[in-house]
């Protein structure tokens, strides 16, 4: 697949924020902030609730659970966790739209939001409809076969099995057309010409749970999400989607090694609040989450997740900045893919 201008500026972000996992928390991105905050108004006066747009056992309830906590740890404020999955995180998002606008509530979201405002611009722009307070979490995906696999060892191997199935052979992966892991799945399919289907799972547990259970014969995730299943020794990454190594992955083959040269889109999470909020609600909350990051209980979160392979972190402006650029880039690709964009 050909670069284009679009694409050179992933490779550049990526290059910008990949690191060694020993360095990752010398320092904490919000040490600089105040240790702790007045409450504006007494606000909040009881529990935080938070609208997660996907079922609690992947790896947007996982980030939720841990935010929250951190959040809690660091202010004594409760959050209690309203997961509405379906629909690649609209269900949740209409439901949080939904809400009241007094800060009471926030959304945990991911990339799913942008690349539907990418492809729909009718649907809510998460970096002008909403307020970003903090992304905390950036990272890359791979492909997932069980460990105890005989019909193929490796990607090369896997790749010339599913080229015999005549287009039988089946990889777990979200339903939502368009979305990060659907656009890398098309990447590699055009790439090696294998056919191969893509069954769809809106919630983590089931699609893991698939593959584990031979119902697929693969699975494309990000490795925080299937951390015990790695640690188990039940699956093990056969491709990892960036161009170099990771040191923790470094016997896994990255897109380079594996001759490819299309530059991979990223999953990206994060927590925001209406942009109707009241101005000193916003500044609380985007100090607590801010701040909630550096927490020490969301630090081991982030680096039991692997998510200390690429910096994290995103204050509001840098939020925006990403998620502005993000859109324009999903809508490049849509193009190439010949999609309709609205």
């Amino acid at each position: 697949m050909r670069r284009n201008k679009f694409l050179m500026t992933t490779a550049s972000m990526l290059a910008a924020t990949m690191f060694s996992a020993s360095s990752a928390y010398a320092a904490c991105a919000t040490d600089g902030l105040p240790g702790t905050m007045a409450k504006p108004g007494g606000f909040p006066e009881r529990a935080l609730a938070m609208i997660v747009p996907y079922g609690p056992a992947g790896g947007s309830g996982q980030v939720a659970q841990a935010m929250a906590q951190a959040v809690t740890e660091l202010t004594g404020v409760s959050i209690n966790r309203d997961h509405k999955p379906g629909g690649s995180g609209t269900v949740g998002m209409t439901a949080y739209l939904a809400m009241p606008t007094d800060g009471y509530t926030v959304l945990e979201h991911i990339d799913d939001a942008s690349s539907a405002h990418a492809l729909d611009s009718g649907r809510p722009n998460p970096a002008e409809d909403l307020i970003p307070l903090v992304i905390s979490q950036i990272t890359f995906s791979q492909i997932y076969i069980r460990t105890n696999e005989d019909r193929f060892t490796d990607w090369d191997s896997f790749v010339n099995w599913v080229k015999a199935q005549d287009g039988k052979a089946t990889i777990a992966n979200v339903s939502k057309e368009g979305s990060m892991e659907r656009i890398n799945m098309k990447y590699l399919t055009d790439a090696t010409g294998m056919t191969i289907q893509q069954i769809s799972f809106d919630k983590g547990a089931p699609r893991y749970g698939a593959l584990a259970g031979g119902q697929v014969d693969a699975l494309f995730e990000q490795p925080g999400d299937v951390r015990k299943f790695l640690d188990s020794g039940t699956f093990r990454p056969i491709l990892t989607l960036l161009h170099s190594r990771p040191g923790v992955f470094a016997d896994v083959p990255s897109l380079k090694d594996a001759g490819f040269d299309f530059e991979p889109l990223l999953r990206f999470r994060g927590f925001y609040v209406h942009k109707d909020a009241p101005a000193d609600r916003v500044e609380w909350l985007q100090w607590a989450f801010q701040k909630g990051f550096c927490e020490p209980s969301y630090q081991a979160f982030n680096e039991k997740k692997f998510m200390n392979l690429i910096e994290s972190y995103r204050d509001t402006a840098g939020a925006k900045e990403l998620i502005t650029g993000t859109i324009a880039q999903y809508r490049q690709v849509y193009k190439e893919l010949g999609l309709e964009v609205k």
